[in-house]
């Protein structure tokens, strides 16, 4: 899995992979975590444009994340959303503790 991140004004952008299962979600995981202590992330912006599928495994990366974040009042954004996204993130709560910024840019 090659997954891209970028750091940006907002913070830093993680390009979901196209799945996020559970093969995926502990190599991200473990990335995310490496790349906040390394550059002393305070914010994340997760960019969901090129992901089809995401499972249990996936919705648990983005959660942990948020929370840790939130112990240094950090925040955890997730942006270019398809429908299908949208719905997990409906069903699963996540629009509650993540911000969502929409394709105007607002959240």
């Amino acid at each position: 899995m090659q997954t891209k991140y970028e750091l940006e004004d907002l913070g830093l952008v993680v390009w979901v992979p196209r799945e996020l299962d559970h093969h995926h979600a502990d190599i991200l995981r473990a990335e995310v975590e490496m790349l906040i202590q390394v550059y002393r992330v305070k914010n994340l912006v997760f960019d969901f444009e090129q992901t089809d599928f995401m499972d249990s495994s996936g919705i648990g990366v983005l959660i942990g994340r948020s929370r840790n974040l939130g112990f240094c009042n950090g925040v955890v954004y997730a942006r270019n959303l398809n429908g299908r996204v949208k719905k997990i993130f409906k069903a699963s709560g996540l629009g509650k503790i993540i911000y969502v910024i929409s394709e105007d840019g607002k959240e």
